[in-house]
């Protein structure tokens, strides 16, 4: 009677296998990150006094003082606060004389 064999995939087969989800995760997840990471690091190189900014805590603040290891922000009358540049996460507003051309351009 006839037998049927059937042999093992080669290793050409399962290749795509297990390229495609790496190629897919890399496109989700590692790419984007990797994108906002760079964002970051540019605002905070970008970062001046009477910027307003937003830290990881919530507060809102202006910039003081800029230094490479601490931001020196000013929350309030007389309070004043050191963070670590990583603890900015975001401009709330520019500076005054940027955001009026700002919206001169606009």
């Amino acid at each position: 009677m006839g037998q049927s064999t059937t042999t093992a995939p080669g290793i050409m087969e399962l290749l795509p296998m297990f390229v495609f989800p790496i190629l897919i995760f890399y496109l989700l997840v590692l790419r984007p990150q990797g994108n906002a990471r760079k964002a970051h690091q540019q605002m905070l190189k970008q970062l001046k006094k009477n910027d307003e900014v937003v830290t990881t805590g919530g507060l809102f603040g202006t910039v003081v003082n800029v230094r490479p290891e601490s931001i020196t922000l000013r929350i309030d009358d007389n309070v004043r606060v050191e963070v670590e540049p990583s603890a900015i996460t975001r401009l709330a507003k520019r500076s005054g004389a940027e955001a009026a051309g700002a919206e001169k351009r606009a």
